[in-house]
């Protein structure tokens, strides 16, 4: 047996990779917005309330309990939030673009799955916000979705072109909702308490649902 100790082995260099153009560009818009107090949080936050659009299908019940004059179309904002959440899951399981990774790029809150295009939250979020200004008729997709958007990116679990084809696909649904609801084959299988119209006379309908 040999008295000799056993030689030291020197751990190899760890090589971190050349961010792509991309992910410079995160890291740079990511640093940028951390520096402003509370984004982190307010970041986390939005986070919560976005996840699987569940946030948004809760306002949305909401709206048909205290609105019940246009408790239909609050249930069409609720129905296009999470078909718009749906077909952000199907798309990233074609496309299969990984989220994030690199050490320039801060990661700060878990995340359900590793797919990264396009951003679930931008495509449910920009689809309530769109729905639910047609029937409230209050401007709240100005005010939302760029809040959304830069959310993922502060918290660096997405690339800046995920959360704006997540707006554009959220775009296309609430569009897509709007235009198929009012349809007979849709209103047919509604319960009746949901049908347009089902509020009986004397109601109108707010000038954004008839655009």
């Amino acid at each position: 047996m040999s008295s000799n100790p056993d030689p030291v082995v020197s751990d190899p260099a760890v090589e971190i990779p050349v961010p792509t153009g991309e992910v410079r560009l995160l890291a740079a818009i990511q640093r940028q917005l951390l520096a402003v107090p509370g984004s982190r949080e307010a970041a986390v936050t939005l986070s919560h309330v976005g996840e699987h659009a569940l946030g948004w299908m809760a306002v949305a019940a909401a709206g048909m309990a205290v609105d019940p004059a246009r408790r239909g179309r609050w249930a069409m904002v609720g129905v296009g939030s999470f078909g718009a959440h749906a077909t952000s899951v199907v798309v990233k399981r074609v496309i299969r673009r990984r989220r994030p990774d690199h050490p320039a790029v801060t990661v700060g809150v878990g995340t359900p799955s590793k797919l990264s295009f396009p951003s679930s939250h931008a495509t449910s979020t920009t689809a309530f916000a769109l729905l639910a200004e047609s029937v409230a008729g209050v401007p709240v997709a100005p005010a939302l979705v760029p809040v959304m958007l830069a959310s993922r990116l502060v918290l660096g679990v997405h690339y800046p072109s995920d959360v704006f084809a997540g707006a554009a696909v959220g775009a296309g649904c609430a569009a897509l909702t709007r235009a198929v609801w009012p349809s007979a084959a849709v209103q047919s299988v509604l319960p009746e308490s949901l049908r347009d119209g089902a509020a009986g006379p004397g109601v109108t309908q707010n000038r954004e649902e008839k655009r």
